[in-house]
């Protein structure tokens, strides 16, 4: 009776896949071909269906040692009612029925099915439990290792996982490069990234010649934070297979975190032997943009576009780059491209769109861009724009009125529309106003720490000292980790040459919060002048101007080197400077000061 056995299963499993509220079956079943004519008359697939990284031993047809069962009309009974109970939404009970089914009758390709089943289900412990079985009784089966470790691996038992591993990947019918390139896949949701790690480097071990076993151990190393140790086993992985990027991207990215200047290099050298390497070019542009080599960069975007002419965000990054550059007409036509090939962003595009508009003072054409700006993370600063384009064509009321037509939906919404309008009063020189502004509005939200620092930062500018100190130190209070409210009040005393050590130690406190901020190293350089280290100061502001060439900082930097004697430095800082921002006050009267 055994072949008549075999002919029901298959009949059964194959209805599964025309009803379903359970998985369409798999026929592992009936794994590969039929056992005689009369199974393929009834329908037995010829093949079983593949997924995942390996393939059964010899292609698609490796026969299952079935036992040998008398289909009893109990046990016909059992599998008809362990199926229909699947179709009619009962799959719990299918698949304890199956599971006792499959153990009692010991066919694997009943615990195959309870093992869909149960994944079906959403049911790891019941998975596992019916592919642990489906591996007993068919140890042969490379689909039942391979979903047995799997199931292994995400209950966090990769140990138990690695000789199916090692099993799968010796296999002769195994492509072992590609079970390689798939096998971080396998193994992602193990959470113990060391243990991960640990596994992929035994697997690798047997398969030393293999770059992608490489490639696997760097893409394990860089999940575990291991980075030195993925840089080299991706450089091992390149000397292997000379032209695979994905070894000397993951290599680059890992070198960036140290420099970008060995990442270029890195990326650079690849270039040498594989010139017509896409994504590495693409990454060696960006690079050298992290280097701020922006002509450099410039370069390589635009042999990355010629290689891809409708690469949206090669064109998105020139855009950014003849913008940088003043190179108006190129930045518009570049990112108008970015638009037709519909991003994924559009409204990114449309704010540096509108930026090409005012560079330009084509404020008519810049408001249009920034109303196509949807709600949003941009929305808000979209609107600004609109009042600020108003106000430099002296249209500061019309500005005002714009803003008070948007709508705030909180309390931090409303006071962004506050922020917005004490500016374009600042701007306009209008100072008290502004100051009017932010008063009335701390009446509402007198804790709001972005209002008070503004209000604070607008009190300098109308004298009221008392008021900005009083106010910086109430942001510290609502707001310990507030590096700008620090570093204000230790820049305000700084300038003004009073209580120089607290000033110090404000901005010091800054530091620590934002130890990158241009502003703020700029604000320590600033104290030490003050204090006489003209050395230390001058490496500090210099090391500002470098990372953000500000007009006022430029102003620092350039009193410093005029109190060193280097003063043909200090003229060219200021010269380049006035260039760049002709209106900026605290550089004209720093000029003036020092050269009347």
């Amino acid at each position: 009776m055994k072949s008549h056995l075999t002919a029901l299963l298959c009949l059964l499993l194959l209805g599964a896949c025309a009803q379903a509220p359970v998985p369409p079956a798999v026929p592992v079943a009936a794994a590969g071909a039929a056992e005689s004519e009369e199974d393929a008359d009834a329908g037995a697939p010829a093949r079983t269906a593949r997924r995942g990284m390996f393939r059964e031993a010899d292609g698609n047809s490796r026969k299952v040692p079935l036992p040998s069962v008398e289909l009893t009309p109990s046990l016909l009974y059992e599998l008809v009612a362990a199926e229909i109970a699947g179709q009619r939404g009962a799959s719990a009970v299918s698949l304890t029925k199956y599971l006792e089914l499959a153990r009692r009758t010991r066919d694997p390709r009943l615990a195959q099915r309870a093992a869909e089943i149960a994944f079906f289900e959403r049911n790891p412990v019941r998975s596992l439990e019916a592919a642990e079985l489906w591996y007993e009784l068919d140890p042969a089966s490379l689909d039942a290792s391979q979903t047995l470790s799997g199931l292994l691996i995400n209950a966090g038992r990769g140990e138990e996982a690695l000789p199916h591993l090692e099993r799968l990947l010796a296999a002769e019918s195994t492509n072992v490069a590609e079970g390689f390139l798939q096998l971080n896949r396998l193994l992602a949701r193990n959470s113990d990234r060391k243990a991960t790690l640990s596994i992929v480097q035994r697997l690798a071990a047997k398969h030393p010649q293999v770059a992608e076993a490489h490639g696997a151990v760097a893409q394990a190393a860089s999940n575990a934070q291991e980075d030195d140790l993925a840089i080299r086993e991706a450089r091992e992985a390149v000397r292997l297979k000379s032209d695979w990027e994905f070894p000397v991207l993951l290599a680059a990215q890992l070198l960036s975190k140290r420099s970008a200047t060995e990442a270029s290099a890195e990326l650079a050298a690849y270039l040498q032997r594989n010139p017509a390497a896409t994504e590495a070019r693409l990454a060696l542009a960006r690079s050298l943009i992290a280097e701020k080599k922006y002509p450099e960069a410039l370069v390589e975007f635009k042999r990355v576009e010629q290689a891809a002419p409708n690469n949206p965000d090669v064109l998105y990054a020139l855009g950014l780059l003849a913008l940088d550059s003043k190179d108006y007409a190129s930045a518009e036509k570049y990112l108008k491209g970015v638009l037709a090939r519909e991003p994924r962003d559009k409204n990114l595009v449309y704010l540096y769109l509108a930026q090409v508009m005012e560079e330009q003072k084509r404020f008519g054409e810049a408001r249009n861009w920034l109303g196509q700006v949807g709600r949003g993370d941009q929305y808000f600063t979209a609107q600004s724009r609109i009042a600020q384009s108003l106000a430099k064509e002296g249209r500061i009321e019309e500005g005002r009125a714009h803003l008070q037509t948007i709508v705030a939906l909180n309390n931090q919404q409303r006071v962004q529309v506050v922020l917005a309008e004490a500016q374009l009063l600042r701007d306009a020189n209008r100072n008290k106003e502004a100051f009017d502004v932010l008063e009335k509005s701390l009446d509402k939200l007198p804790n709001h720490p972005d209002l008070l620092y503004e209000y604070a930062m607008t009190a300098e500018k109308i004298e009221r000292i008392d008021l900005l100190e009083a106010n910086l130190k109430k942001v510290i209070q609502l707001k310990p980790d507030y590096a700008h409210a620090y570093n204000a009040l230790g820049y305000s005393l700084a300038d003004r040459n009073e209580r120089l050590a607290e000033a110090r130690d404000l901005i010091e406190k800054a530091l620590k919060i934002a130890p990158d901020d241009a502003f703020i190293i700029d604000s320590m350089g600033w104290v030490l002048y003050r204090l006489g280290e003209l050395g230390r100061a001058y490496e500090l502001l210099k090391k500002a101007f470098d990372a953000r060439p500000d007009a006022e900082i430029a102003a620092h930097l350039g009193e410093v080197l005029w109190k060193l004697n280097r003063r043909a430095e200090a003229e060219k800082v200021w010269r380049d400077a006035t260039a760049r921002s002709p209106d900026n006050e605290t550089l004209k009267s720093t000029i003036k000061r020092l050269k009347p």
